[in-house]
């Protein structure tokens, strides 16, 4: 179950982040992290700290409640 929000999560970022045509670097930069951390991400990998959800969010100009709601179309709920 664990792993499966971690996938998810990678999922819809991955998604997002490819429909607005912004590589990992860019999306590193806006977000200021690094951009293995934003690969590690998406490949379900990591365990994102709230924190980093925020900053990911905004750096993809979304809300937070509607990156999840992409995170819950990949987990299938």
């Amino acid at each position: 179950m664990q792993e499966e929000i971690r996938v998810a999560y990678g999922k819809a970022v991955r998604a997002i982040r490819q429909d607005k045509k912004i590589s990992q670097e860019e999306l590193g930069d806006l977000c200021g992290l690094h951009r293995t951390y934003i690969s590690d991400i998406e490949l379900g990998k990591r365990n994102v700290s709230l924190e980093n959800i925020d900053k990911i969010a905004h750096a993809l100009q979304m809300k937070k409640s509607e990156l999840f709601i992409e995170v819950e179309q990949y987990e299938g709920i």
